[in-house]
């Protein structure tokens, strides 16, 4: 493990042009990483709709403690995401884009957390290359542009984490614990209000992590009375009234609310089966590795100096402790969770970049052989990682059948070979001694591949949107509109898009005439005898639209089938 006493600090930029620079990447890295093509993707996924829903809700009635989906109560989740997103949409209207500006200002705010502890703690070098290295992470760019939950509470947990190493005193120089007889009143005050603010994002898992997290590194290290500080008495009153006001008000407005968000959300999550999210105990390694693309490499070499670090606990040890106990404890936890998902262990994302950022810092001042075969890895990976994604939606498509997307225009031809000859360039620069460039080039061919909106072509696959605001144009008045065997995770766009719960066609009783968007081949056999049309102007879309004339009064469709 890299101890900031190991780290041979970089020269210092002594001319203005080369700190302008520095400052002018950073800037753009960080644009690009967070808040590039925010709304390029309709929402994906059950969550993202569910979740702009309840925010919508909330906007347009003002009730915001009761969270409500279709007009019942929905206590899956606690309110900062819906207060974030409603906002948003008071403020900029309401789009994917604004659903979404949450997730991505919160990443941005625990970026630049990390980057003072990392300065702090590991020296300006350290603190410049996690800069460039955390926006660019595929977790990081991923759930920064998800409407979720996952966002919020792992970056309000990074902040509440970052205020917790200034409590118990991590030296820079010594790793000793300071004997200032001050209070650190700014870093108690942060700790309390952002776990209070995590609380408010996902849940008690706040307080598991955080708290697990510090109690093993004070077992290691044997700072307990270090660890004591954080229930320091300002922290503690921030904390509660950060987090609890929200939860009293609920549960009076709802009595039902402990027990099914507790209970059944929390608990039952975590130690049944019941919500279906069953994978195997190792699940989480492949995650964290995809996770950390394109800089995994870098984590690999950091794993080969564990052992010396815990050698070395009750001295220089006690930094890197911290930050591995911070970035180990929530996979393990959730790794013995009945219930797994990808987003679970996004917490873990930010400490283990920092750690991939030290062993950079390392690796760019030994130029042994080693470091410059774990950079030349690295750029293997970005062109593997952004050959795949470009690939993927020629492939995808022809999945769907619909060949006439099935091809890449000559644009995005232009950026796919561009991104590859960048790849190349950086291996070359490594093998030529110029380990920095490599680097710096290896993370432009991935912000340029992004900034490109590539998978933006994906938006007619993954999200029902577009055919959503077709349907919107074409439906006419007294016509009813259906869908037949929609997979659950589109069911919910559906109803986002067009503002209400769209029922599913069954063999109903006689009624007004009706679209039905097809999901499924078996819906075919369903409609033998009925009168109906296919409608051309849905050929885009991934699921067929058809326009069904009636129903007989036995409610069996009436009629022959027509073309």
């Amino acid at each position: 493990m890299i101890t900031p006493v190991e780290i041979v600090p970089g020269k210092k930029e002594k001319t203005l042009a080369s700190r302008i620079a520095w400052l002018a990447l950073i800037a753009a890295t960080l644009c690009i990483g967070y808040f590039t093509h925010l709304g390029a993707l309709g929402f994906v996924g059950p969550d993202e709709p569910r979740y702009a829903w309840i925010a919508r809700d909330m906007a347009e009635t003002g009730d915001w403690v009761t969270p409500r989906l279709y007009g019942r109560p929905w206590f899956e989740k606690p309110p900062l995401y819906y207060w974030g997103a409603a906002l948003s949409f008071k403020i900029f209207g309401v789009s994917e884009a604004s659903a979404r500006l949450p997730s991505a200002f919160l990443a941005l705010l625990a970026t630049l957390a990390l980057a003072q502890l990392t300065w702090r703690l590991y020296g300006a070098e350290t603190a410049r290359w996690l800069l460039l290295l955390l926006p660019t992470t595929i977790g990081m760019i991923g759930f920064s542009h998800a409407a979720s939950t996952d966002m919020p509470f792992s970056a309000t947990l990074t902040i509440a984490m970052v205020a917790a190493a200034a409590i118990v005193r991590l030296d820079v120089h010594s790793q000793t614990p300071e004997r200032s007889a001050s209070t650190p009143w700014p870093a108690l005050i942060l700790f309390g209000l952002f776990l209070g603010l995590a609380v408010l994002a996902k849940g008690p898992a706040a307080i598991i992590l955080c708290g697990g997290a510090l109690f093993f590194w004070a077992l290691f290290t044997k700072r307990w009375r270090d660890a004591f500080r954080l229930f320091h008495p300002a922290a503690v009153a921030i904390f509660c009234f950060t987090a609890l006001p929200w939860y009293i008000l609920c549960a009076r407005r709802n009595p039902d609310f402990l027990r099914i968000f507790f209970l059944e959300h929390n608990f039952k999550r975590y130690l049944t089966p019941e919500f279906q999210h069953i994978q195997p105990l190792w699940f989480y390694l492949p995650v964290v590795f995809v996770a950390l693309l394109p800089w995994t490499p870098l984590l690999l070499r950091t794993l080969s100096e564990i052992r010396p670090a815990f050698q070395n606990r009750l001295n220089s040890g006690a930094t890197p402790i911290f930050v591995t106990c911070w970035a180990i404890f929530p996979c393990l936890f959730f790794s013995f969770s009945r219930s797994k998902l990808p987003g679970y262990i996004l917490p873990a994302i930010p400490p283990l970049v920092l750690l991939c950022s030290g062993a950079l810092t390392k690796i760019l001042a030994t130029h042994s052989r080693l470091a410059r075969a774990v950079l030349i890895s690295t750029s293997i990976f970005t062109f593997i990682l952004i050959a795949v994604a470009f690939q993927y939606s020629s492939q995808i498509r022809g999945l769907y059948q619909l060949e006439k997307f099935a091809h890449h225009s000559p644009g995005k031809l232009a950026i796919f070979g561009l991104v590859c000859l960048l790849s190349f360039i950086a291996a070359l620069a490594i093998l030529l001694g110029r380990s920095r460039t490599g680097v710096f080039l290896t993370a432009a061919s991935l912000l340029i591949f992004f900034s490109s909106a590539a998978l933006a072509t994906l938006d007619s696959i993954l999200s029902p949107r577009q055919l959503c605001q077709s349907l919107a144009k074409l439906k006419t008045p007294g016509e009813e509109l259906l869908l037949c065997s929609i997979p659950r995770s589109y069911v919910y766009a559906f109803n986002f898009y067009l503002r209400r719960e769209v029922p599913e066609w069954s063999r109903r009783t006689p009624g007004k005439p009706a679209l039905v968007v097809i999901g499924s081949p078996a819906c075919w056999s369903h409609l033998e005898g009925a009168r109906y049309h296919l409608r051309p102007e849905m050929d885009f879309a991934r699921w067929p639209v058809i326009e069904l004339e009636a129903v007989s009064a036995a409610g069996l469709p009436a009629g022959r089938q027509s073309q």
